[in-house]
């Protein structure tokens, strides 16, 4: 009997060495900045959106699972007009859908893998990442993704769904790039 309760126990304890550790964003610390690009020209505005919360779980070596949560009526970009069109109807409408939600699946060789819900529509994403262990226990985790906005029902101005636009032609595709800091629970 001795042997098997020695076992268990040291089972035990490497259980709990492997468990995932729960890390909480901390918004205030964390970046999100965007840039869209019109088609024809040079014109790519630069504006940023706000974390609003979000967890995810560590295991010492690297992300499992994880939730992040942006609060989209706080799109800003230095021309306030933009950045009201750009939180309006025609692009976000953050008044009907206020949040935009990532959820992390796995992270593999660097890829990160999970499903974007924006505009109350959910699609697979998949981008690189950097994940940083910090001397003071946090973590800082990196990283881009260039997405397609119609994918989402972003249509507005899209060569894509109308034609003869000309210069007033936005690209479909956007980047986001994040800078996000994690504090154990």
């Amino acid at each position: 009997m001795r042997p098997y309760l020695f076992l268990l126990i040291l089972l035990g304890l490497c259980a709990a060495q492997l468990a995932d550790s729960v890390y909480q964003i901390d918004p205030t610390a964390s970046r999100i900045t965007w840039t869209g690009y019109a088609e024809v020209g040079g014109y790519a505005p630069t504006g940023s959106v706000h974390v609003r919360q979000g967890t995810v779980a560590y295991d010492g070596r690297r992300l499992h699972q994880g939730r992040i949560e942006v609060d989209m009526r706080t799109i800003s970009q230095e021309q306030a007009q933009l950045a009201e069109h750009l939180r309006g109807p025609d692009f976000f409408d953050a008044t009907r859908y206020p949040t935009a939600t990532f959820v992390l699946k796995e992270v593999q060789d660097g890829q990160a893998r999970g499903q974007l819900t924006l505009k109350g529509v959910t699609k697979p994403v998949q981008f690189p990442i950097t994940l940083t262990a910090l001397p003071n226990g946090q973590l800082r985790i990196q990283g881009g993704a260039t997405l397609d906005r119609t994918q989402f029902g972003v249509n507005y101005n899209s060569s894509s769904f109308f034609q003869n636009l000309g210069s007033y032609a936005i690209r479909n595709e956007f980047r986001l790039e994040f800078d996000v800091v994690a504090s154990k629970r």
